[in-house]
């Protein structure tokens, strides 16, 4: 690599990480301005954790985080073991990544005309199916990658051997697609905690469907706090671990194993 391009590489990453390290650190600023730094302090973090709506925005974000990756990833897998095993088809590859492509402005909208049409009560339950829809795509993505090395004679050995299409599926593709499944749920887990639009307006009123982006946009309405830099620094924390997590489980991968 050139002189150049690691240049050019060093200020990519300056412009991109940055602004995320300065809040990082003005969350642990005793003073509370980002104009003036007034000593080492873990006071913010402690009044965010004091603060009920912010328990209760975590608790739901939680909840719909954990049962949204739950189905998504079952579904998500199943769908990636059909369509590999199934014949190519141009429509239905493009179709299967419409929810990766297309703005989360307009899938919310057309969820929530969905909901309506249906006279769907809103609530975490809608935003949790809405989290689902989103997230099937990814985690389908993801199984597909390690199933194109799979080798499926492994497969029809099994069926030879007497065992039904269950038990293939528990003994034998399960355990050589895990990481690349668990890959997937900590994938769609990160993205459904992070998610803010499609969960706006799939949202009920009151504080009881609030997710924590919903939450932190309601207090940075009016200017943002050393509070909202600690939740900030938390959520990056969670989600970087998740993402690297995911993404060693991937790499240690052997196609063909």
């Amino acid at each position: 690599m050139s002189r150049w391009h690691r240049v050019h590489l060093v200020l990519t990453y300056a412009f991109l990480y940055l602004p995320i390290l300065v809040l990082m650190i003005l969350s642990f600023n005793k003073a509370g301005l980002p104009t003036a730094w007034g000593g080492f302090s873990v006071e913010w973090y402690g009044k965010l954790f004091a603060n009920p709506k912010i328990q209760q925005a975590a608790f739901n974000s939680g909840v719909v985080a954990l049962v949204s990756t739950v189905i998504a990833t079952a579904l998500g897998t199943l769908l990636a073991l059909g369509v590999e095993r199934s014949r190519p088809s141009a429509a239905r590859e493009a179709l299967l990544f419409t929810p990766m492509i297309i703005p989360d402005i307009v899938l919310a909208i057309a969820l929530l005309s969905f909901f309506r049409l249906l006279k769907f009560s809103l609530g975490l339950h809608s935003i949790i199916m809405a989290h689902v829809v989103f997230n099937i795509a990814f985690v389908t993505a993801v199984v597909r990658a390690r199933l194109k090395g799979f080798d499926w004679a492994l497969t029809e050995v099994s069926r030879d051997l007497g065992a039904g299409p269950v038990a293939t599926f528990w003994h034998i593709t399960l355990p050589l697609i895990l990481p690349s499944v668990i890959a997937a749920a900590l994938l769609a887990f990160t993205l459904s905690v992070d998610e803010f639009i499609i969960a706006y307006f799939t949202a009920g009123a009151g504080q009881s469907s609030t997710t924590l982006p919903m939450q932190i946009y309601s207090m940075i309405r009016f200017g943002v706090t050393p509070e909202i830099n600690a939740m900030a620094t938390i959520i990056m924390g969670v989600a970087f671990v998740a993402l690297f997590a995911a993404q060693r489980l991937n790499k240690g991968q052997v196609p063909g194993m």
